[in-house]
């Protein structure tokens, strides 16, 4: 039995007027003690949705449905009650943005203690000493417990906000854009240190980014999602060398090369209005290889190669093959 386990996992958001909106279609993954994996795909195609569902953190026109499982486990099964049960001790989060994360009135080590004293890990001054040792543990002194966030680097606060998501000792670490807005050596930085926590502490990691260059660097496996749901999932090696979804081959070909003397292509056009539902394959407007069917039939993901899975009719003509 996996860690964690994700099972067809849907979210609609109620609008005022017109049709709930279907951000999140279908997801399913499971990580294993340990395991580093990458949620990648363009802006607005259901990646923070999807932890945020996993935390249960959506807002109240959010509709959720499917399972998330730790040990077996359904963490959402009892609504927010189940859920608050399982946040920060088993699962925790580190937010997309650390400034807006962190409360500018409290200081860094408060704001560590105080998951502790929710759950009744540990109050006063055992919490406050927890939280030196977590901050130190992240590369902050302990006398950073007595600041207060603006008085951080974007570096640290992403570190305090790794230290405070680390409080309660949770196995599972959602990191949703861990190093958006830190410059390129403060990103190397974090990344490191995510995977030095993740190899030390046993942290079952999913790491959610539109950079393919930091999932390689960090995750042994990814899932590329578009429009809401997975179009390919497998080892990143697979994907990098094997891609078998044309969105996946053309985010590579996305993605400056250093030592590469390939040229960067971008893709054209935009990811679908998820308020506009549209038949066939969602990728079909913005794809190289469009077959007939891709106007009618909407491609399931399947199976394509050892631990290796795709939405495409190519995919598929290709392992029956």
């Amino acid at each position: 039995m996996s860690l964690l386990e994700v099972s067809d996992l849907h979210v609609w958001f109620d609008l005022p007027q017109g049709q709930p909106v279907h951000a999140v279609q279908g997801v399913s993954f499971a990580l294993d003690p340990g395991e580093r994996f990458g949620l990648v795909g363009e802006s607005g195609c259901g990646k923070t949705t999807t932890i945020l569902a996993m935390m249960g953190l959506l807002p109240p026109n959010a509709s959720v449905s499917g399972e998330v499982r730790v040990d077996g486990q359904d963490v959402l099964a009892g609504g927010e009650d189940s859920a608050r049960g399982y946040r920060w001790t088993d699962i925790a989060m580190v937010f997309q943005g650390a400034m807006n994360a962190l409360n500018p009135v409290k200081k860094v080590g408060w704001q560590i203690a105080e998951p502790m004293a929710f759950h009744g890990i540990a109050q006063g001054a055992a919490a406050r000493r927890r939280a030196g040792e977590l901050l130190e543990m992240v590369g902050i002194p302990a006398a950073g417990a007595e600041r207060y966030p603006h008085e951080f680097s974007g570096g640290m606060r992403q570190r305090a906000s790794i230290a405070m998501a680390l409080a309660c000792q949770p196995r599972i670490l959602l990191a949703d854009e861990p190093t958006t807005a830190l410059d390129v050596m403060v990103q190397a930085q974090i990344l490191d240190l995510l995977i030095r926590l993740s190899s030390e502490l046993g942290l079952a990691l999913v790491l959610v980014t539109h950079d393919l260059p930091v999932v390689a660097q960090t995750c042994g496996r990814a899932a590329v999602m578009y429009a809401g749901e997975i179009a390919e999932c497998g080892p990143m090696e697979t994907l990098f060398h094997q891609p078998r979804h044309p969105y996946t081959r053309l985010l590579f070909a996305a993605t400056p090369d250093l030592y590469g003397a390939g040229e960067v292509v971008s893709i054209g056009g935009a990811p679908p209005r998820l308020d506009e539902p549209a038949t066939g394959c969602p990728f079909r407007p913005r794809c190289d290889v469009v077959l007939d069917r891709c106007a009618e039939e909407h491609p399931a993901l399947q199976l394509v190669g050892p631990g290796h899975e795709a939405a495409c009719h190519h995919a598929e003509r290709a392992g029956a093959s």
